[in-house]
């Protein structure tokens, strides 16, 4: 359903009434196209303390020349130095004078350092910087986005900072990632970066379930633009929509009941040469209040959105179907790590999804090469959202620093960063794709 607020704040007057009322004005974001695919204006580069990252060919590699006049599509702070309060004020002299020369839909991007626990000064210097960031993202404006990066190496962090300093990451905000050190998952060539950063998946098989329609459909467009072979899993009764949707990407459609006990024993068959990214996107809801919830709408929900990530992740990693240097990424939802009203089944059936990521993604690594992460998505712009009544619909487009829902594309876009080959070093994060929602983020 089309955003008229954000049309109408679009237009002259528009503009001025809401300025003059005090309302939410809205950006129209810039997301990736063929014919768009970086940010206008070049790219600053500002450090608050000394560093000892070798930042330089690294953001050379990302597409965005330096900025040469006043605008800059891009801010990049490295504050890795940062270990006391008086650091603090380096962050504050390197970005106050340059925070305004941020074009409409630009990017700033603060680095900070993980944080010591045998150096409380320090810890408190770099935690800082996340409060910071969030405070940043929550008035800079205009379609801006403000996110920190906790890394100690420089090259591990290349595909995230090409995703955060480009338009793919249009809808996330307010994030804190944390990059580790490069990880040896297997064969030398599975950690290096892809030939082409335009098709980093080439060669690679994902299956996404859910994908028939919304947000698993714009998943599966997402990782075959990026050059995987997409397998479209969805419930018998959606076959029409997969086919569909499979036919169009070059895939194939894969129709079963994901809570099926024998779920993953049948997509290990459909899938005899392994699989390289595992994409938990399917979801139910059945919202009412406890006081109100039959225990069927209960169990159905966490059956779908919790049970069946569980046992289809347990079985496919013992089976080896899930190869070395893969991905596994599910999704969560703000409602999982804020709560909802009329949600305690869903909220519950989310939260889970971030506990299992949180608990396997070092064991998974470390045992079978594979990362585990999760989108957590906000409010995006489906047919479910446009079945809300308008006044909660107009909520919840507003409650967010970017003031307005996010579209299918950009969880997809997330999803294809933490799948890319070169995000290794990227693992058990919880990624809102929520426009720095203000519940909860």
């Amino acid at each position: 359903m089309a955003d008229r607020y954000l049309s109408f704040t679009a237009t002259g007057p528009g503009r001025f009434l809401t300025r003059r009322l005090g309302l939410p004005q809205p950006a129209d974001l810039v997301r990736w196209s063929p014919e768009r695919p970086a940010l206008d204006g070049g790219l600053r580069h500002v450090t608050a303390g000394p560093s000892g990252l070798d930042l330089a060919p690294v953001l050379a590699r990302t597409g965005i020349g330096p900025a040469g006049g006043h605008r800059a599509g891009a801010v990049v702070l490295d504050a890795t130095g940062v270990r006391d309060v008086e650091g603090l004020a380096e962050v504050h002299a390197a970005l106050h004078p340059v925070v305004r020369s941020v074009a409409a839909s630009g990017r700033v991007v603060v680095l900070g350092a993980p944080l010591d626990p045998a150096d409380h000064h320090q810890a408190a210097a770099q935690q800082a910087l996340e409060g910071f960031t969030r405070s940043l993202g929550k008035e800079i404006g205009r379609g801006r986005t403000v996110n920190l990066v906790r890394l100690t190496d420089a090259s591990a962090a290349e595909s995230t900072l090409r995703f955060l300093l480009s338009p793919r990451s249009a809808y996330v905000s307010g994030q804190v990632i944390e990059v580790g050190p490069p990880q040896e998952v297997g064969p030398p060539q599975e950690t290096t970066a892809p030939v082409d950063w335009d098709r980093p998946l080439t060669g690679r098989t994902a299956l996404i379930t859910g994908a028939a329609r919304g947000i698993g459909e714009a998943v599966a467009e997402t990782l075959a633009r990026d050059g995987a072979r997409v397998v479209v899993l969805d419930v018998p009764q959606a076959g029409p929509d997969a086919r569909r949707v499979a036919d169009r990407l070059g895939g194939t459609a894969l129709l079963l009941d994901i809570t099926a006990a024998d779920a993953a024993a049948r997509i290990a068959e459909a899938l005899p040469d392994g699989l390289d990214l595992l994409i938990h996107n399917a979801g139910i809801t059945r919202d009412r209040r406890l006081v109100n919830m039959p225990a069927e709408r209960w169990i159905s929900v966490l059956e779908v959105n919790l049970a069946s990530v569980l046992r289809t992740t347990d079985a496919l990693l013992k089976a080896g179907t899930l190869r070395r240097g893969g991905s596994i990424v599910a999704t969560a939802s703000i409602a999982g790590l804020a709560g909802n009203a009329g949600q305690t089944n869903y909220g519950a059936s989310k939260a889970g999804i971030v506990g299992l990521v949180r608990s396997l993604a070092p064991r998974a690594l470390a045992e079978h090469g594979v990362t585990v992460n999760a989108v957590a998505p906000g409010f995006i712009e489906t047919k479910m959202t446009a079945a809300i009544p308008l006044f909660i619909r107009e909520a919840g487009r507003r409650m967010n620093s970017l003031a307005q829902g996010g579209l299918p594309v950009d969880v997809a876009e997330t999803t294809a960063w933490l799948a890319h080959p070169a995000s290794g070093a990227v693992n058990g994060q919880i990624v809102r794709v929520c426009g720095q929602s203000l519940l909860g983020a």
